[in-house]
């Protein structure tokens, strides 16, 4: 439900920015577009690395609590945010810029997707951390922390190299 409530909320905005902005915003929004991808990438590459220090650490204890309020602050103050404004305003530029038009933009949207998808599997991570009831291992985690570098080695070359 959360995901259908946030997915119209995007289009909801996509659509208020289409009707309200205008393509003279372009330098402006570009610039929002990366401040919200850096502070994505950012929560993205740090909330792993949390939930690896939080496996070594008893359920209940003083310890574990503290990750979880680290692990939520992160995701609902700085992690869900910057997603948002990213997509909203990346899609906006997608079609005020190329129309989405472009094979290099099409394979970023495709990788943005699955970011978006890992973003999910960390979001419900938090909630099974917060509920002592995560499953996963320190090494799985260490793992999963080098999806979101991955992924992001890919965009910004496709973005500023554009392949194809």
């Amino acid at each position: 439900m959360r995901a259908v409530v946030s997915l119209l909320v995007v289009a909801a905005a996509c659509l208020a920015l289409v009707l309200v902005a205008s393509p003279a915003w372009a330098p402006w929004l570009k610039a929002l577009h990366v401040i919200a991808v850096i502070s994505w990438m950012a929560g993205m590459l740090y909330l792993p690395r949390l939930f690896v220090y939080h496996c070594g650490v008893a359920a209940g204890s003083e310890a574990s609590e503290t990750f979880k309020v680290m692990e939520r602050r992160l995701l609902r103050a700085i992690i869900n945010p910057a997603m948002v404004i990213a997509w909203i305003v990346g899609l906006w530029l997608a079609w005020v810029a190329f129309r989405f038009q472009g094979g290099w933009l099409h394979a970023k949207l495709a990788l943005v997707l699955v970011l978006s998808g890992l973003h999910g599997h960390f979001s419900a991570a938090v909630r099974a951390f917060a509920e002592d009831r995560n499953t996963r291992s320190a090494r799985y985690w260490r793992i999963m922390n080098e999806g979101p570098t991955v992924i992001m080695v890919f965009v910004v070359i496709l973005v500023i190299v554009k392949p194809f």
